[in-house]
């Protein structure tokens, strides 16, 4: 599936959508700021948590970290463990700022 943009992902909470986006920095992170509506599960506790996913194997997915990295390596093990539409946000939580502004 292909990453989505900020402005994109603005746009489409501005309409009222509702994807799961999956914040995966550490909670002192998602603490300091945060997407609304996020969910904090920070990168190495994916595996114990995936169960709470369980739901969303098939629906879209939308992981951000703080610029990029742990957000294509969630997106990458969420891939291999079966989810089928996840997608990185490109740049992060600092590009999601920038594009707010």
């Amino acid at each position: 599936m292909a990453d989505i943009t900020p402005a994109e992902l603005l746009q489409r909470q501005k309409a009222g959508e509702s994807p799961l986006i999956l914040d995966v920095r550490e909670p002192w992170e998602h603490e300091e700021g945060r997407i609304p509506g996020a969910q904090n599960i920070p990168l190495n506790s994916l595996p114990e948590k995936l169960d709470d996913l369980d739901e969303w194997k098939n629906q879209e997915i939308i992981v951000h970290c703080k610029g990029g990295g742990r957000a294509t390596s969630a997106k990458a093990y969420l891939t291999q463990q079966g989810f089928t539409n996840v997608r990185n946000l490109e740049g992060g939580f600092q590009a999601y700022m920038a594009a707010g502004i």
